[in-house]
């Protein structure tokens, strides 16, 4: 009763594909497949061309992380001079 069999998923899927049939299923995974994709380019560097990879190793691009980062100590210290 814990466990399911490959026979019950089987009949599970014939359910599936009868209520919302083939066509309706290939959309949702076309369009689940190109969110992923989206999400994947959104995550690399903008200014970089397409299929360029501009990551440092860790997976953040450089010039992202170069440009961005603060050095909160520094800014302190720089308001407390003035």
């Amino acid at each position: 009763m814990g466990s399911f069999s490959i026979w019950h998923w089987l009949i599970v899927l014939v359910i599936v594909m009868l209520v919302f049939g083939t066509k309706k299923l290939r959309n949702i995974g076309q369009d689940l497949g190109g969110a992923v994709k989206g999400f994947k380019d959104g995550m690399k560097d903008p200014n970089a061309a397409p299929g360029e990879d501009t990551t440092t190793g860790t997976g953040t691009p450089k010039e992202l992380r170069d440009s961005t980062t603060i050095d909160v100590d520094a800014k302190e210290k720089s308001r407390q001079q003035q």
